[in-house]
Parts: C-alpha cells; structure tokens; sequence
C-alpha cells in the first residue's frame, strides 16, 4: 500500500521553506515552483528538462559529461536515471528535479508519456502548481488548419485540468524539424486553443520551443515562428504558487501520536497529535471533533514543527494539544466542530474517476480509499457514466478500464470528511487501491 510521508520529514522540509503563515497567503511568484511536464512518449519531456537545466547552469561538469554518447549531449539521460529507463530510450518513473535562477526555485517533475504509467503521470500532478504539456509537431498533421492531436496529449490535458493544477502551459515542440514551422506553430496552436475550449482547460500560454537546439526554451528566440513572447523559463518565473487553504474549515489529519512526551514542558503530559494542516488554521481554544466517533474537546495548545507554541495555518505541520484525553489514532480527522456538515462526515459520494488498473472497474467491487492518512472501505454503487477522450462526450459504461475517466458513485464503510475537489484538493480526492494485490487502482476526485 501507499506510506505517507513521515512527520519527521516533513518537518524537515518546512524548516527549510517555511514561511509566516501570517503573511498574505495570495497567489505569488517569489516561492518555489512545481510543476510537471506531460504529454504524449517521445515528445520530448526529458530532453526538454534537460536542455532547462543546462542552459539556466543547473548541471554540474562531471555530471555532464556523464550523459556523453557519441560526442553528443544527450539530455534526456539527466532525468532518466533507471537502467530500463536508458536502455530502452522511454522514461518509466517520474523524475524530480531542482533548480533555481537568480529570480526563483524549480521542483519539476518528469511524467512518463506512455499509457501504462498514466497512474505515475497523476501522482505528479496531484501537487503540481503547473504543467507543461509537450506535443510534438512531427507526430501531427500539421499542414491542416485544425490538425487531430494525439490520444495522450488529449489524455493528460484533461488529468491535469480534472485535478485542478492552476496553471497549464502547451510547448509545441520539435518545430524545428519541419518545413514551415510558422505555419505548423499557427495550425497547432489552433487545435489546442479548439480542444482546450470545448473542454474548458484554462490555458495560460502556448509557445513553440526546440528542446533539442534550445528554442525558446530558456532564452527567447523573438520572431522565430512568427512568435515574439517570452521564453517557456519566462512563463514559468512568472507563474504563481499554489496558496495555502486558509478559507476553508479547519482539518487536520492526524499522522503520528506522541504519547506522553517528556521532552517539552509544553505537553504537560499529554498525548500530542502530529501532522500537517490540511485546510483552515487551528489555534488554542478552538473547539474540535474526531472523526470517527464524534467526541468533542478544546485545543489547549498548538505547536509548530520547532516545537513552537503559535496558531497554525494550512500546509505547514502542527501537533495538537487537547484539553482532555480522546480515543485519536494515526489516520483519525480533527475538525473544527460545526465546520462540517454534517458533521459525522459522509459515507455516499459521487466522483470523478481517472482509473489505472489493468483490472477494470465494476459495480459491486469494493477497494480500500485512502484519504489523509485514514483507510476505508468503498464499494462502488454504479457507473454514472464514462468521458470519451476524443471527443469529450459521455456514454453510458458497464466498466472503467484502465486509462479511462468515468464518474461513479461510491459508498464508503465509515464517514469522512468530504469536500467537492474543486474547494479542496486534500479533503476532495481519494486514492482506491485493490484489496488484494495492493496496487494503486484509481484516483477519485469528489464531485
């Protein structure tokens, strides 16, 4: 199964980027960027994370020249680390990497384009601030005014709108191996802006780019293509973070219980409940519930991850403090009472399915879901429909296969404290993994 995160790194983490939580939580360019390059195989994801890293310096000598083939660079291999990975030419695995320039820090992450690793393609886009999806001239009709765009492009376009990364950005890339890139650059972008339109995916830029030769990918090339915008680097400087959930009522799922630490006078011997803040912002003397059970109790102290007492706000870890002792365990819910209606959580939601096992979904089957640290089972009542990639219509469907997005309707064992996914990334999505062989079947976004 799936294991969070630890704590302790966790903590290790927000000690080195953490930040007020008292400060204006708006959207901004000064934090640290991630996002997530996608799209069809072989279009050019890693060579174009390379070319980023070394054009903006990112890449040490040694390193280098340790991706040397045939006195050439070749820059996909500085994401592509695994051995099948370099042997076979593809990337399986998402690949991070980190750089900065003089104005900001990058996390990005390289999603595999091929069908079967769709599942690690969400998991990197399920935190992602941005994605940039790559489509490469060479695959498309280009010489048409309104070309047919690839299957997968289609794909991951629609995942990354569906799991609400703010920002998306469309780089056409490879225009320099055609013979007119001005034109294929204008009836590409047509298609994109068509399909992006009728499937309602706000898109922030589209900019023609050569990772190979390094167009427009970290300098711009004004005029080339008929194109005279900034640079892919450019559009990512000024793309904003994702802001920290301060509006919504407070929830906090509970990772890890000290019991009874000796190690600060703050616990006064009490149980100390750690774990990261997943909306609202917790204070002393705010009334809380557990969920399950449904016991009530006031948080007498709130500690940051220094082991500070102060108030707490969304994506920065807590440990709580409570002014008696409850029945609270790794995985329980704590949320501001009256917060939440109703307030034993819900137990019969609907939602959006990208699915990604090869074992399809059925009504009637049920699956572990996972949301925080908090394991229920969910049986699907029934398959309200299925979203046809090409053309965006829905159909009715006995079975979700793999690769396919559908909306179902779930019934879970035992409530949890549930959100439409658009409100809340954290308390709108749930993870479904098969009961017997444990692999990742589903991500489950709450309508």
């Amino acid at each position: 199964m799936l294991e969070s995160t630890s704590v302790i790194a966790a903590a290790a983490l927000e000690a080195h980027t953490n930040t007020d939580t008292n400060r204006d939580t708006a959207p901004d360019t000064r934090a640290a960027l991630r996002f997530v390059t996608c799209g069809s195989v072989d279009d050019g994801k890693s060579t174009l994370i390379g070319r980023l890293l070394v054009d903006s310096r990112a890449v040490l000598q040694d390193h280098l020249a340790g991706v040397q083939r045939g006195g050439q660079t070749d820059l996909a291999l500085l994401t592509d680390g695994l051995s099948a990975e370099r042997e076979q030419g593809i990337t399986i695995d998402v690949a991070y990497r980190y750089f900065s320039t003089e104005s900001r820090k990058f996390i990005i992450a390289d999603a595999p384009g091929h069908e079967q690793y769709t599942r690690n393609m969400v998991t990197a886009a399920s935190s992602a601030d941005a994605a940039v999806v790559l489509v490469d001239a060479t695959k498309l009709t280009w010489q048409l005014p309104l070309p047919a765009l690839l299957p997968q492009t289609r794909r991951h376009s629609l995942l990354v709108n569906l799991l609400r990364v703010p920002s998306i950005v469309f780089a056409i890339n490879k225009l320099d191996a055609v013979d007119d890139p001005a034109l294929a650059f204008a009836h590409i972008s047509a298609a994109l802006n068509q399909f992006a339109d009728h499937a309602s995916i706000p898109v922030k830029a589209i900019v023609p780019v050569s990772a190979l030769v390094g167009y427009n990918v970290v300098d711009a090339n004004p005029g080339w293509c008929d194109y005279r915008g900034p640079s892919l680097l450019d559009i990512l400087e000024h793309l904003p973070a994702t802001p920290a959930d301060l509006d919504s009522a407070f929830a906090f799922p509970v990772q890890w219980v000290e019991k009874f630490s000796s190690s600060a006078d703050t616990s006064q011997g009490r149980r100390v409940f750690w774990g990261r803040v997943a909306t609202g912002s917790v204070r002393p003397g705010q009334q809380i519930t557990v969920l399950p059970g449904g016991k009530t109790a006031t948080v007498a102290q709130v500690l940051d991850h220094t082991r500070r007492l102060r108030a707490v706000g969304a994506g920065h870890s807590a440990g709580l403090i409570l002014d008696r002792e409850l029945d609270v365990s790794r995985g329980d819910w704590l949320l501001i009472s009256g917060g939440f209606e109703p307030a034993s959580g819900s137990r019969e939601i609907t939602a959006t399915v990208a699915w990604m096992d090869e074992e399809p979904l059925v009504p009637g089957r049920v699956y572990w879901a996972l949301q925080g640290h908090r394991w229920v089972k969910a049986k699907v009542r029934r398959i309200v429909h299925q979203t046809d990639i090409s053309t965006l219509a829905t159909h009715a469907a006995a079975q979700l296969d793999v690769n396919a997005i559908g909306v179902v309707e779930l019934v879970l064992l035992e409530p949890i404290p549930a959100l439409p996914f658009k409100q809340s990334r954290i308390l709108g999505s749930l993870v479904l993994v098969d009961t017997a062989s444990h692999k990742t079947s589903g991500a489950a976004l709450i309508l």
